[in-house]
């Protein structure tokens, strides 16, 4: 058999498919940084396991917000450490709490950054579970209601969590 004259090449016969079936590409526009946010001022505490990484607080974390906008890195992701902890994770709760302060701080300063946050709760749980644990297990409802705390954005929608987690607490 000769060699084919018309060879069908399938998988670049759109400019879709082409660019489904391209080289992998990474710019600065797919970058989102983590950054731990703690109470405190002028805190910039070494993460021993992530050299390089530190627990900012909300202060220090502005001058890195600033810092990343200026190299073009188009968001951040918050990690919070917070004051205190208990078994339901109040603290995701608090309109004080460090994530949602950080998260005012940021927005006002610099507003085209996009702001991200964790909501797992285990930061938030003296037991360390990403849940809320109820009768030896986790209940779901409550935990989706916490980690919505995390990242509620502004005090109507966090006072809404709040109310709907109450509720799920009485039983």
């Amino acid at each position: 058999m000769a060699f084919p004259t018309h060879r069908m090449r399938r998988l670049r016969a759109t400019p879709g498919l082409r660019n489904l079936v391209r080289e992998t590409t990474l710019s600065v526009d797919d970058l989102v940084l983590p950054l731990f946010v703690r109470p405190g001022r002028e805190v910039r505490k070494p993460i021993a396991a992530m050299p390089g990484c530190f627990q900012l607080s909300v202060d220090q974390l502005m001058a890195e917000c600033r810092e990343v906008a200026s190299l073009g890195i188009p968001a951040v992701i918050l990690f919070g450490i917070p004051e205190t902890k208990d078994a339901q994770g109040s603290s995701a709760f608090d309109p004080e709490g460090v994530v949602q302060t950080a998260v005012r701080a940021i927005k006002s300063a610099v507003a085209d950054l996009v702001v991200i946050t964790d909501v797992c709760l285990c930061e938030y749980t003296d037991h360390g579970h990403c849940g809320v644990i109820r009768d030896g297990e986790v209940d779901k409802a409550l935990s989706v209601v916490g980690s919505s705390g995390v990242s509620a954005e502004g005090t109507n929608q966090l006072r809404k969590f709040q109310k709907l987690r109450e509720r799920l607490l009485r039983g």
